[in-house]
């Protein structure tokens, strides 16, 4: 395994990082980007998670997200024995991004009144709070996420370890996580990613935010099971097809 763990640890918090960074040039008080949009902040996760990707691909490559472990290990194309230490390592970065994103940002959560903006920041919410859909929802975006890495990553598009593979499959990552936000990411702003939402989450929870509200953790569960129920569907569905 090596310094695969440290990878994914350096990948998840480059993603965090910047992906939560976005957010709080939007939506935070007195940033240059304030009310700059949804599709600025879509963009922005997208491009972050283009440089996680590229970060990390060659040395773990680059799960970046605990749904994504879970998947492949459940199918069989991830060693068991290796699982523990990339959730803990994506989480750990995760919480790691978040924290680098309150300390550039450290002044402007100061002059912003608004609790619920503070909180999106670090974790998703639901524009309407319906548990049901809401899972539902998360279920679909990480479906659409898995399943597009694993049928545009396939060999009839890329012969595995090509210099175009290598060199351009993390744009093409950002380019179906921009998509997977501008398409599904309203109703609960599109977690897809256990590690995205409760590692932030939790850095709300500890981090000395002036004015902060709760953290909502009676939602937390949404944007940790419903990504995982969608890349498990996705990944025993691309595996089913294999055998058609």
């Amino acid at each position: 395994m090596g310094n695969a763990p440290l990878a994914e640890f350096l990948g998840t918090m480059m993603l965090v990082l910047l992906g939560d960074g976005v957010v709080a040039n939007v939506v935070l008080k007195r940033t240059k980007g304030h009310d700059s949009g949804w599709i600025v902040v879509t963009a922005g996760w997208a491009f972050a998670v283009t440089v996680g990707v590229y970060l990390s691909k060659s040395i773990s490559g680059a799960h970046l997200n605990p749904a994504v472990t879970l998947a492949l290990f459940a199918t069989g194309a991830f060693p068991a024995q290796d699982v523990p230490a990339y959730l803990v390592a994506q989480i750990t970065g995760a919480i790691a991004g978040a924290v680098l994103v309150y300390l550039a940002y450290r002044p402007h959560f100061g002059v912003t009144d608004d609790k619920e903006a503070k909180l999106a920041v670090f974790a998703t919410g639901p524009a309407i709070r319906s548990p049901v859909d809401n899972l539902i929802c998360e279920t679909i975006g990480t479906f659409a996420l898995m399943f597009g890495l694993l049928t545009i990553f396939s060999e009839a598009n890329f012969a595995k370890g090509s210099p175009l593979e290598a060199g351009f499959s993390p744009v093409l990552v950002g380019l179906l996580v921009w998509s997977i936000g501008v398409s599904l990411g309203g109703p609960t702003g599109y977690a897809i990613n256990p590690a995205r939402d409760l590692g932030p989450r939790i850095a709300h929870a500890i981090l000395p935010i002036p004015g902060k509200g709760s953290s909502q953790w009676g939602y937390a569960w949404v944007p940790v099971v419903g990504p995982i129920l969608g890349a498990l569907i996705a990944a025993f569905a691309h595996k089913a097809m294999n055998f058609i």
